[in-house]
């Protein structure tokens, strides 16, 4: 099926690479939002901006500006790339604007949060070894 020059192998299973050939197309637009989701997740202020709305579940881009040591126009423009992409949504309570995470999207965002976890618990147990 592939490069007949390029490809040596024993033995060809036809009916394995159709298969997942037919999953890859099957999971086609998944594999589309995930790679969005990871791309915007993978800005390091945006990822915090993630974290600090997982924590705090509603946040006004005042005090993610002064968490974060950010000018709230920088703010503004990642919670907009996170708002456009469906990532979070936004609540006008009279002249403030909360933020917070979709329920929609919560899910794969706390999978890519607990990897935080993980390297936290990994860094902690070097030292005590260390």
């Amino acid at each position: 099926m592939g490069d007949q020059q390029g490809c040596i192998r024993v033995y060809e299973d036809q009916d394995k690479i159709q298969q997942y050939v037919e999953t890859i197309n099957e999971f086609q637009p998944f594999f589309g939002r995930l790679a969005q989701v990871m791309d915007l997740a993978g800005n390091e202020n945006r990822l915090k901006i993630i974290y600090l709305l997982r924590e705090e579940n509603n946040l006004c881009v005042c005090d993610l500006s002064d968490i974060l040591a950010m000018s709230i126009p920088a703010v503004s423009q990642h919670l907009r790339k996170l708002k456009d992409a469906q990532l979070i949504q936004a609540r006008k309570v009279g002249q403030t604007v909360f933020y917070s995470l979709r329920e929609e999207s919560s899910d794969i965002l706390h999978l890519i949060l607990a990897h935080l976890t993980t390297l936290q618990k990994s860094s902690e147990l070097a030292v005590s070894l260390g």
